[in-house]
């Protein structure tokens, strides 16, 4: 997988619309984003979900949030796949998805693949070919997970090289 350009808005810190461009920081080579938050924003958009299952990542003047991120695989010919979620604030306070929508991006235009979060969750899965725990153990790494990941040992560590190669 290879990130092309998130988008984000009314996600903690990032109450106005922000938008990354990996290609811009990519142009001099290898990149990394470091710091004690950032990874929840391409989880969200792939998975729903932050690395630390946390339920408060809506800015705090808002009820909604939206992430879209735009990347692409390789496979036999690079593809490239649009994903886009809104998430709302209840009156409880708890947040839930509001709307998810993946889509493939070619010369002839935009051929939606998904439009229900349960449906989205599954390709994003299979076109990546990682589940969000190796997702979250191999490509974000968060805080202690490293650690995690070096001490899986026999069936679990064997289960999760294979889906990774």
């Amino acid at each position: 997988m290879k990130p092309i350009r998130l988008k984000i808005k009314g996600l903690n810190s990032f109450l106005e619309p922000q938008e990354i461009d990996f290609q811009t920081l990519a142009k001099d080579g290898l990149f990394g984003i470091f710091g004690p938050t950032g990874s929840g924003k391409i989880t969200l958009a792939l998975y729903g979900t932050t690395a630390r299952n946390s339920s408060n990542y809506i800015h705090v003047s808002t009820d909604k949030a939206f992430v879209e991120y735009l990347f692409s695989v390789k496979e036999k010919a690079e593809t490239l796949y649009r994903v886009t979620r809104s998430f709302k604030r209840s009156k409880e306070g708890s947040i839930r998805s509001d709307s998810a929508r993946l889509t493939r991006l070619s010369e002839e235009g935009e051929q939606v693949l998904a439009d229900r979060v349960g449906t989205v969750n599954e390709l994003c899965r299979s076109i990546i070919g990682l589940n969000k725990d190796d997702f979250f153990r191999t490509v974000v790494l968060p805080q202690g997970k490293f650690s995690e990941f070096l001490k899986l040992e026999g069936k679990q560590r064997n289960e999760m090289l294979e889906r990774l190669f």
